[in-house]
């Protein structure tokens, strides 16, 4: 009987009811809260379903992110900044950067938008957040999930990085949500309903001789961001060379779903109740906000003043797609402009300004690391 006793005592011990906490059961309601926008609402479920079901793990049994944990591996991986780079490499090989090369004023909305970061780590700054802090926070108001991970591994912010990397990948989410309303207040509908003229074709030169001269120009300048930029560049230079159709399938499909399921769940793994419920959590999560706000903004600004530079020829709606939101940004662009005109077609338009920005956050964060003189 005794025997008995002490089996139901251990078997009970072992079990997560009385080891969990509050703050765990707190995270548990909002992995599945994550779980039911990913499922029901579709918000990017590529990304949030990961990430959500990480997240519901590691605050169901915690050891699963401490060394020897399975998901302990996979964070590491992060880590090291292996995962982020190879999504670049996917990102790369899936995008079309023609309407970037048809259009090269896209490049000046792709750096307006990226006004948001900037403003983002003085109020960091303000909020009490170090340097380091502040610029790996910042980085949010790109809305590049792989690019926060990299400058917060990189500036050594490893205990920031669960709320980061979250509160980047939520807003990528909820792209469709955060910018139409900063859209819709700061255009007009007449302004909305511009039709722009269709884009000059792009050669097959044109297109290889891009990623070539990018990577060379941008790494020569901030050498650090070369993991990143240079494998952006390599999986385009993949597509547009057309010698290797077998690496552009295994990169853009395989390759990219393998690292998004690890990258995502050790993403989610991070944020257990321990590491993710305190005052530094919201401040990130506000700063966010606030950083991919005025990063809309500013982009849409700058289309305004171009549509005027112009004659009316540019529509400020493009703007909004300088976050680094690749294509969701740039589709959001399209929706808004097709409820003012169903027959208005801005999507190819919208990619330029797109492509930008995910070269532009890039950029931001090698300003960031050379500022600090992180190699």
């Amino acid at each position: 009987m005794n025997d008995i006793l002490t089996m139901l005592e251990n078997l009970v011990g072992q079990s997560g009811f009385g080891s969990l906490t509050i703050g765990n059961y707190l995270m548990i309601a909002v992995a599945c809260f994550f779980l039911y926008l990913a499922i029901k609402k579709q918000y990017e479920p590529l990304l949030l379903l990961p990430i959500a079901f990480g997240m519901l793990l590691v605050n169901l049994y915690p050891p699963i992110i401490q060394e020897g944990g399975l998901l302990y591996y996979f964070y590491k991986l992060d880590e090291w900044t292996i995962l982020p780079s190879l999504i670049f490499l996917g990102v790369g090989a899936m995008t079309d950067f023609g309407p970037l090369i048809a259009n090269p004023k896209s490049f000046l909305l792709g750096a307006a938008a990226q006004f948001g970061i900037f403003s983002a780590y003085i109020l960091a700054i303000l909020m009490g957040f170090n340097g380091k802090s502040a610029a790996a926070i910042s980085i949010i108001g790109g809305a590049d999930g792989p690019t926060s991970i990299f400058l917060a591994n990189k500036l050594g912010q490893t205990t920031l990085l669960g709320p980061i990397a979250v509160a980047a990948y939520s807003y990528m989410a909820l792209v469709p949500i955060i910018q139409p309303p900063i859209m819709k207040l700061l255009t007009s509908k007449k302004e909305r309903a511009i039709k722009m003229e269709q884009l000059r074709p792009v050669s097959k030169l044109e297109k290889i001789l891009f990623p070539i001269v990018v990577t060379i120009i941008v790494v020569l300048i901030l050498p650090t961001v070369a993991p990143l930029v240079g494998m952006l560049m390599l999986g385009n230079l993949f597509r547009e060379s057309g010698v290797v159709k077998q690496l552009v399938e295994t990169a853009s499909n395989s390759l990219m779903y393998i690292v998004v399921i690890l990258l995502g769940t050790s993403v989610g793994a991070t944020t257990s109740a321990e590491a993710f419920l305190n005052t530094d959590t919201i401040k990130i999560v506000i700063l966010g906000l606030i950083a991919f706000a005025i990063g809309t903004a500013a982009g849409i600004l700058c289309g305004k003043l171009m549509c005027k530079l112009t004659g009316g020829k540019v529509n400020p709606l493009i703007g909004s797609a300088g976050v680094s939101a690749v294509p969701m940004a740039a589709r959001v662009s399209q929706k808004v402009g097709a409820e003012e005109d169903p027959t208005n077609f801005l999507l190819m338009h919208a990619m330029g300004p797109n492509v930008a920005g995910v070269i532009g956050t890039a950029v931001a964060a090698g300003t960031f690391m050379a500022i600090f003189g992180v190699k």
